[in-house]
């Protein structure tokens, strides 16, 4: 298993410490360094990551602010010189955080939490069944059934998805995107951003390639998906 990485840090001798640190473990793949946080998340669009190294301390965009803005399946590992912040990189259900400077056995147990942490999430069972009428779906120790008629959009969250449904609380269940779109009828649901699948029956407006839904709940089409939704809208449009 190689587990593709992104290091973030501000301080340039850091950034090189811990992309050469990746660089030199086999099991770890350095897809990027990046010296702020805001250039990650182009990056995260065109990317398959698995991992970020992430400093908290960091101008414009903090680590932590950042953490908290990710919907993608991503695990975290902190970066940090302030053992305060320990406490609330968890909260954001972060794998690990290193105190600086960092040394490589600490970086390496940090490495060792992010791959049992991985592993579980991709052989996770996926309890999921259906028809193109409704769903089945595993949350919380229950099996739930979802009218498809209700989702409005499905929202990946890390290792979970959240699926929203009209008039109701948001279900939350451990499955991956690419479990749940095989399920879903394509003729109703489209996958338009590396975290979002919405229903296209739902869709109230779109204005500049941002879709919207009821309570003004707002979508962007990323780049990646633009073309395809581009042509479903040009096929339902009206002259």
């Amino acid at each position: 298993m190689t587990i593709k990485c992104i290091a973030i840090d501000d301080e340039p001798l850091a950034l090189r410490q811990i992309s050469s640190y990746i660089e030199r473990t086999p099991s770890l793949e350095l897809v990027a360094s990046l010296s702020n946080a805001s250039d990650a998340y182009q990056l995260l669009e065109s990317k398959e990551v698995d991992l970020l190294f992430l400093d908290i301390d960091m101008p414009e965009l903090s680590g932590m602010d950042f953490a908290k803005s990710l919907s993608q399946n991503i695990g975290i590992i902190f970066t940090t010189a302030y053992a305060e912040y320990a406490v609330e990189g968890f909260k954001v259900n972060a794998i690990d955080y290193i105190l600086k400077p960092i040394g490589y056995d600490s970086f390496m147990a940090a490495v060792q939490k992010a791959k049992k942490r991985l592993v579980q999430y991709k052989t996770a069972p996926e309890e999921i069944d259906g028809n193109n009428d409704y769903l089945f779906i595993k949350s919380e120790y229950k099996i739930i059934r979802i009218e498809l008629s209700n989702i409005t959009y499905i929202e990946g969250m890390r290792e979970y998805v959240s699926i929203h449904r009209s008039g109701q609380k948001p279900l939350i269940t451990l499955l991956s995107f690419k479990k749940l779109m095989e399920k879903l009828p394509h003729d109703n649901f489209m996958r338009i951003h590396r975290s979002y699948i919405v229903n296209l029956k739902k869709i109230s407006t779109i204005e500049r390639m941002r879709i919207i839904f009821e309570d003004d709940v707002r979508i962007p089409v990323s780049d990646q998906y633009k073309e395809a939704f581009q042509k479903y809208v040009d096929e339902h449009f009206l002259i």
